[in-house]
């Protein structure tokens, strides 16, 4: 019999196992590089989104929503445009606007952040203001580049921007790279090593020498802070890999093919406050330059569930995955009871899939497919003794358990972002 090559990529690839269990979808009408969120899909979306949501809130972010489209002046206010025109969907004339008034997609959800900023005056007594968004963002990447949800022609990021003063710069870096840490850990996507990155030796086109030198000690302290050794890492310097705004701290993650992805990113920015006059209130009546830091947690949705996929290999954790909890009846005479443990499992918040028809063999071959979390048998043994079979494929459990207690475990796991214990 032929077996699979574990050295085959197409075995962990985030595409084939995309579609093989209708995450995504691609079509040519919409548009290469633009993937289309089916169902199941969207279910992972939402979660990502709901611990990106979570951890914000947790650090004291406030949440914003702005618009996808901005004014060609914006981004050449940012330094956007000078830098990533190229990257840039072209300007869209709507009459006779004047040039720079043309409508851009945005590259980058900081600009818009930086207006939220402006929109009013602050006191040095209320910083630091952060500011989050699960925003779109979009990239004109060619279409010999694009690929599953790796590359991608319109991002979703789990967006911050924190303003701040200078001697608050350290303490927020530090909690930023924590909060992308823990994110990776409920994610269980480990990180190999936290990369800072710098410009390039010949310099950054924007900002001082010295402003990038006191950046990136910044950054150094706060991966200090954290003690990146306790958790087995290291802190790497690269040079070229640094934003044209300023250094940062970037989480690298590998994938079972081998391909390196950068998965979250604290970084620092002297250089849009200065272009957008951002400022605050002193302590001594004069108006001094706030700081900025870009953060990132949980990442866009796109790369981070490409890279759960490949990790996973589509079984995802119970409460990432699709169908949570498949109730199989193994006869007609049973359907009445399972149906009532898969109403009870929905009722506490759970995603059920109830499967009646078919031969029993054939259900479980199907639900293993579809890589749902648990699988929960009800034949005549069960209802007699108000248990139920349960298998959780991950761990290799599998045992009966009363229907009320198996209730309990699975919404604890769910609330708490982990495997069900079963001890």
């Amino acid at each position: 019999m032929e077996t699979a090559d574990p050295h085959d990529d197409s075995i962990h690839d985030h595409r084939a196992i995309g579609r093989e269990l209708g995450v995504f979808a691609g079509s040519p009408m919409v548009g290469s590089g633009l993937p289309l969120w089916l169902p199941d899909g969207a279910v992972i979306y939402g979660e990502l989104a709901r611990l990106a949501a979570d951890i914000a809130r947790a650090d004291g972010c406030m949440t914003v929503h702005t618009p996808v489209l901005g004014k060609r002046a914006l981004f050449e206010r940012s330094g956007h445009w000078a830098k990533f025109a190229d990257d840039m969907f072209p300007p869209m004339r709507l009459g006779d606007e004047l040039p720079g008034d043309e409508l851009v997609l945005r590259p980058a959800n900081c600009p818009h952040h930086a207006m939220v900023y402006a929109a009013r005056r602050h006191s040095y007594r209320e910083l630091p203001i952060r500011l989050n968004e699960l925003a779109s963002m979009f990239r004109a990447e060619r279409s010999g580049v694009v690929s599953g949800l790796q590359r991608v022609r319109q991002i979703n990021l789990d967006d911050t921007h924190v303003f701040c003063r200078a001697d608050q710069v350290a303490r927020e870096a530090e909690n930023a790279l924590r909060s992308a840490l823990h994110a990776q850990d409920v994610l269980g996507l480990p990180v190999d090593y936290v990369r800072l990155s710098l410009p390039a030796d010949d310099g950054s086109p924007l900002g001082s020498p010295e402003q990038w030198s006191d950046a990136a000690e910044a950054l150094r302290r706060a991966a200090d802070a954290v003690d990146l050794s306790a958790r087995g890492l290291s802190l790497l310097e690269a040079t070229g890999e640094a934003a044209f705004y300023g250094p940062k701290l970037d989480l690298q993650v590998t994938g079972p093919n081998g391909h390196e992805e950068t998965i979250a990113t604290v970084q620092l920015d002297f250089v849009q406050p200065e272009r957008f006059d951002l400022t605050y209130d002193a302590a001594d009546d004069t108006r001094q330059r706030v700081v900025m830091i870009h953060r990132g947690t949980v990442g866009s949705m796109e790369r981070v569930t490409a890279a759960l996929l490949e990790r996973y290999d589509g079984r995802l954790p119970l409460w990432l995955a699709p169908v949570q909890v498949c109730v199989l009846p193994v006869g007609e005479a049973q359907d009445s009871a399972a149906r009532d443990v898969a109403d009870g499992l929905t009722g506490a918040g759970l995603r059920v899939r109830f499967e009646p028809a078919g031969s029993l063999a054939a259900r479980i071959r199907a639900s293993r497919a579809r890589r749902d979390s648990v699988m929960v048998v009800v034949g005549e043994r069960e209802v007699a003794d108000g248990v139920a079979t349960v298998t959780h494929v991950a761990s290799g459990f599998r045992g009966a358990l009363p229907i009320d207690g198996l209730t309990e475990i699975l919404r604890r796991a769910y609330a708490e972002r982990r495997e069900p214990s079963w001890r």
